[in-house]
């Protein structure tokens, strides 16, 4: 058993070992920017610290993932777009210096706001369409509030680096940004309730294993948690300690949850599978980032 699971791991497979790569590197570079930060800061906003390199990493192993699988990923560019190998790569590249402008915090008014723009056109050009057919599936809702919820969060970054620009224009940007991850957060928090047995955070397909304990209870806490929280981001009341309870707590999810089902994926021989535990983790951990760039952008006093 054990000699099987040793040879899982050492089957080297371009994407899933392209985006491993990826995310360590971005990993060491974010840390490295944020160290004086992190040191700085007191109780839980060490976390909120961590808000640039949560965002940061997911972004380099997405793009990462563009590369090494391109012929997969530019299947899903729409039919009427042409050369769509060259819009892969494309986004391939965009993703990756977003992620190096977030993690350095270089130009992050600029690749904050771009990566937001980017979010929501993928929504109109991708989950849009599906939803015309696809009405009734819980799914497809989720993913059509979680790329905005993404793309707000960049939005934040990008509000946060323009000081130079007048405040209306900056309050704006936190505003789309806190009100979309509000609302994603709120639809999150009822799909909790409603399939308890789903991974916790962005519900999507894929359920959480039998061997973690407690599953339900997960599930029910998370999603309260989200409904309390995304309810007092929503309406703009005690937003900087709802943020960063709520970012915490995904956080921690990823950590205790996605990291051993992650680990596990990592184990089994299938690319696919390995690929899947990947983007499960790291968008769950992008999910993470955004709520902490809010609670980073709103004054101690909101």
């Amino acid at each position: 058993m054990q000699a099987t699971i040793l040879a899982a791991f050492l089957v080297f497979s371009r994407t899933p070992v392209s985006m491993c790569s990826a995310a360590i590197l971005l990993f060491l570079i974010a840390l490295w920017a944020a160290k004086t930060d992190i040191a700085q800061a007191r109780g839980l906003d060490k976390v909120v610290a961590l808000s640039n390199l949560c965002f940061a990493v997911p972004l380099a192993v997405f793009g990462a993932e563009h590369f090494a699988d391109s012929k997969d990923i530019m299947q899903i560019v729409p039919s009427y777009m042409p050369w769509p190998l060259v819009w892969t790569y494309f986004v391939g590249v965009a993703l990756i210096a977003t992620a190096l402008s977030v993690a350095t915090r270089i130009q992050v008014r600029w690749s904050g706001l771009l990566f937001g723009i980017m979010m929501f056109a993928f929504d109109a050009m991708l989950t849009l369409p599906a939803l015309r057919t696809s009405l009734h599936n819980r799914i497809v809702w989720a993913l059509l509030l979680r790329e905005p919820s993404f793309g707000g969060g960049g939005w934040i970054l990008a509000a946060s680096a323009l000081a130079g620009w007048r405040a209306e224009g900056r309050s704006w940007l936190i505003t789309v940004g806190r009100t979309l991850i509000a609302v994603a957060a709120i639809f999150y928090g009822v799909e909790h309730f409603l399939h308890p047995l789903g991974m916790p955070g962005i519900p999507l397909e894929k359920e959480m294993p039998a061997w973690i304990p407690g599953r339900v209870v997960i599930d029910y806490l998370t999603g309260a948690i989200l409904l309390v929280c995304g309810a007092g981001i929503l309406v703009a009341k005690k937003t900087r300690m709802a943020a960063t309870y709520l970012g915490t707590w995904i956080v921690l999810l990823d950590v205790v949850v996605y990291g051993p089902v992650l680990i596990a994926s990592l184990a089994d021989p299938s690319t696919e599978v390995k690929v899947g535990g990947l983007n499960y983790f790291f968008d769950t951990l992008l999910f993470a980032g955004a709520i902490l760039a809010l609670a980073s952008a709103t004054p101690r006093t909101d």
